[in-house]
This record gives structure tokens, C-alpha cells and sequence, in this order.
């Protein structure tokens, strides 16, 4: 009984014995095992280690990428996790970096992008736009002032006479007309209109060397002394083109308010390509249409501005500083003749149709000259100058700057009139409608005969008597705001 007892408890305590063991040979098993992966984590941590020491710090820096999220104080991940992170990181920003030094095509940028998330859809990140080299220059604008003598033209051209970034001519055409004579009809009509039209295309491009064979006496040197009305021009009286003043030189049409020497031609047109814009003002371009190769030259960009005046207001003017020019209409009004020449009826009325044409043309706007043509009344002009004068440079699509503004306000306020036909100094709210008390209504009547049409178009009334047009209570304008911007 004993030995069987005794029997028992030994299987007993070598059973316990034997699961002891297994215990500890598992225990045994799992350190080594965990030793095993320990190791091996090891043995990857400092490879990983071991490259990112060898990548360049600049790089790094140029990234962005905080060094905490890449290298611990002893030169290792702090976990796997961290170093998945950190290469996640690292490589996007690598990528970014090489589309911007143009390392890798944008088109295989595109197709490595990971796909956005919906958060990512809803809120875009704004991508940071590239910027050229330098800012580029504002599109060159030419701009020509059309009009005819006495509408008011000197006085609207230095609304871009005033300004630095605009290169103004005065009347270039002046030169080819004094040079080349023309009928006033027919086909040497047609064939002044090609001539002028082309010295004005060569003209906005600078080219002022097409004036020079046109110019008496020809320049020598391209230095000229008879520039026609050289002292218009801000751009051809201030340097560089104004050159040391020549004593004994005596220049027809000087600077006015700084003495220089002959005009250089060659310093006029590098002035000209160096100024933002160009702008001429002439009164010998009749026909608007003739103006069509020069809005589809693709080197031009070209903005027409025709400025018209009640044609009453015209002819009084032209009397007054044209007298030579008027004697037939002076000695009519004078002997009190019942009949004026038919021939100088039918030179105004010629005048009048042929701006009532170009207007007409221009309010329609066919394709070639769509967004470019603007017609402006000479009094809307004088009865509220800053306003019009914004709108045709909103028009030409230059800004408007300050020392044009207060030029317009110093010089539209004048207690005086200033004396002298091409003055543009004057109150002009009280000059447009001066005319009105000194012509004699016979004279009113043959112009409202002759140019009905076109002063309907205008928007000038008709005066029914002489009463009615002296009253300065009666508008003989009608209202047209901004329906002359086309």
C-alpha cells in the first residue's frame, strides 16, 4: 500500500517536473525568438540609418522637413512607425522639389499624385503660381485722336500729351499735306487718304524717319530745325531728345518751355519704342474706313477716338481763324446777299457727310474695328472734361494718372480765356457756346441746311429762329451720356 502510494507520488512530481520544463523551454523558445526579431530590427534601423546620414543637410533644409521627424539624438528612427512618416514625407517633398528645378515631367508627376480625399476635394490647397523672370510689359497702345480743324483738338490731344508714358505727336500729318498736293475729290481724294495712312501706320511704329522726305528742308543728319509744331509735343521737349540748345540756330517751332537744339530724329524715335504708349492727333484723316490695315496689323493695337463738334460751332470758329480762307462767306454775311456760292455750300456740305460717314461706320462696328472705336462730342467734353477724359482712357485702356488730372483742373477753370486760336487754356464750361452770340442766323440757317443729317446723328438741335438761338435757356444738345463709347 505504501509502495503503490509512494509510486504515485513520484509520477506525480515527474509529470510536475516535465511541465516545468516546457514551461521553461517556451519561455526560452520566445526570448530567442524575440532576440531574433530584435536583431533583425536592429540590423534594418541602422541601415536606414546609415542613408539618411548620407543625405545632404541643404537638402533637407531646402525641403522643409523637421529633423525631429527624421533622426533621433543617437542617429536612429525613434520607431518604425516614425520612419514610415518620415519617408512618406520626405519623399513627397523630394518630388516637389524636382518639378521645381524641372527634374521630373510634370505629366509623370500627375501620375505618381496619390488620388485626393474627399476632405481634400472640399478644401483644394491653392497651388502657388509661377512668375516669370520679370513682370511683362503692359500692352502698347496706339492711339489716334480723329478729328477735324476747330472741333476742339488740340485741347482733348493733351489729355495724352500730359501724360509721361505716352509718346504725343502733334499733327505729323502737317508735313505731307505742305508737301504733296492733292485734290479734295475723287481719286487724288482716295490717294492723299493712302498716303497719309500709310505714314501714320509707319508713324505709330515708330518709324519717324518716314517724316524726314516730307520735311522742308530736308534733315540733315536726321537733324531738322522744322518740326512742325514740335512744342506740342511733351515727348520731343524733354531729354533725351532735347538736346544742348545751338545758338544761332534758329528752330521755327521751338520748345516752349525749355530751350533746346534741333530735333534728332534718331533720339525721337528710340524715345518713342522706350514710352509705354503712343498717341498722334490728326485733322487729315477723313475716312475711317481707310484706317482698316492698320487694326488688323497684328503689331499694332489700335484705339480711334473721333471727335466731332456741332458743325454751326465749326464754321464760326474756321471764319474767325481762317479768315483768308473765308472771305467769300465774310463779304456774303457782309453785303447782305440773299445767295451764298453753291461751290462753298457744297464743299460744307461735303465736309459734313464725309464725318457723318466715318461716324456711322465706326457706330456700326464691323469686325475689323469692333472694341476700338469711340466717338466723343467735343461738348460733353467741355462741360465735364475729367469725366470724358476718364472714359477715353478707360477706352484706350490706359490708367489715368494724377498729373493729367490736375492739369485737366487747372486748365478748364481759367478765369480768362487765354488769347490765341490754338490756346488750350480756357473756362471751357462757357466756351462751347459761345459761338452762339455771334453768328448771325443766316449763317446757322445754310449750315442746318446743309448738314441736317449729321447734326441729327450728333444729337445738335436745330435752332428755329434767332431768338431761339441766342436764348441760352434753350440746349441745342441733346443728352447722349455714354452711348458714344462703342
Amino acid at each position: 500500500m505504501e509502495k503503490g502510494l509512494a509510486v504515485a507520488q513520484d509520477c506525480w512530481d515527474f509529470a510536475h517536473s516535465l511541465r516545468m520544463r516546457s514551461k521553461y523551454a517556451l519561455f526560452l523558445a520566445f526570448v530567442v525568438i524575440v532576440f531574433i526579431f530584435i536583431e533583425k530590427e536592429n540590423k534594418i534601423i541602422s541601415r536606414v540609418s546609415h542613408r539618411l546620414k548620407q543625405i545632404p543637410q541643404s537638402l533637407a533644409d531646402a525641403n522643409g522637413t523637421d529633423p525631429a521627424l527624421i533622426l533621433a539624438e543617437n542617429a536612429s528612427l525613434l520607431s518604425l512607425s516614425e520612419l514610415d512618416s518620415a519617408f512618406s514625407q520626405l519623399q513627397s517633398r523630394l518630388h516637389n522639389l524636382s518639378l521645381q528645378l524641372g527634374v521630373e515631367p510634370a505629366s509623370k508627376a500627375e501620375r505618381t499624385e496619390p488620388e485626393p480625399g474627399p476632405e481634400e476635394e472640399e478644401a483644394p490647397v491653392a497651388a502657388e503660381p509661377s512668375q516669370p523672370a520679370s513682370a511683362p510689359r503692359q500692352q502698347r497702345r496706339h492711339v489716334l485722336l480723329m478729328a477735324t480743324t476747330r472741333t476742339g483738338s488740340s485741347f482733348v490731344g493733351e489729355f495724352f500729351n500730359q501724360q509721361g508714358n505716352i509718346f504725343y505727336l502733334f499733327e505729323p500729318l502737317w508735313h505731307i499735306e505742305r508737301t504733296v498736293a492733292f485734290e479734295q475729290r475723287g481719286s487724288s481724294a482716295a490717294g492723299s487718304a493712302l498716303v497719309y495712312r500709310d505714314v501714320l501706320q509707319q508713324l505709330f511704329l515708330c518709324d519717324l524717319y518716314v517724316l524726314e522726305p516730307f520735311i522742308s528742308p530736308v534733315p540733315e543728319a536726321h537733324l531738322t530745325q522744322f518740326m512742325f509744331r514740335r512744342g506740342s509735343s511733351r515727348s520731343l521737349c524733354e531729354d533725351p531728345v532735347c538736346t544742348p540748345f545751338v545758338k544761332k540756330v534758329f528752330e521755327k517751332y521751338h520748345c516752349k518751355d525749355r530751350r533746346c537744339g534741333p530735333l534728332n530724329v534718331t533720339l525721337a524715335a528710340e524715345a518713342c519704342r522706350r514710352k509705354d504708349h503712343m498717341a498722334l492727333k490728326a485733322v487729315r484723316i477723313r475716312q475711317l474706313e481707310f484706317l482698316k490695315p492698320l487694326a488688323e496689323d497684328p503689331r499694332l493695337d489700335l484705339r480711334v477716338i473721333q471727335l466731332v463738334r456741332d458743325p454751326r460751332a465749326v464754321l464760326a470758329s474756321r471764319i474767325v481763324a481762317f479768315a483768308g480762307k473765308y472771305e467769300t462767306w465774310k463779304k456774303w454775311l457782309a453785303e447782305g446777299q440773299d445767295q451764298l456760292q453753291e461751290e462753298e455750300v457744297q464743299r460744307l456740305r461735303g465736309n459734313c457727310e464725309s464725318i457723318r460717314l466715318s461716324a456711322e461706320l465706326g457706330l456700326r462696328q464691323p469686325a475689323w474695328l469692333r472694341g476700338r472705336y469711340m466717338l466723343v462730342r467735343y461738348e460733353d467734353v467741355a462741360r465735364s472734361p475729367l469725366q470724358k477724359a476718364r472714359e477715353m482712357y478707360r477706352f484706350a485702356g490706359i490708367p489715368l494718372t494724377p498729373q493729367v488730372e490736375e492739369w485737366i483742373q487747372k486748365n478748364t477753370q481759367a478765369a480768362l480765356d487765354s488769347s490765341g486760336i490754338y490756346s488750350t487754356q480756357k473756362n471751357s464750361s462757357e466756351q462751347f457756346e459761345k459761338w452762339r452770340f455771334s453768328m448771325p442766323f443766316k449763317l446757322a440757317q445754310v449750315v442746318q441746311a446743309a448738314c441736317a443729317s449729321t447734326m441729327r446723328l450728333f444729337g445738335y438741335k436745330l435752332a428755329k429762329d434767332a431768338a431761339s438761338l441766342t436764348n441760352r435757356s434753350i440746349s441745342l444738345l441733346e443728352e447722349r451720356g455714354t452711348f458714344w463709347v462703342t
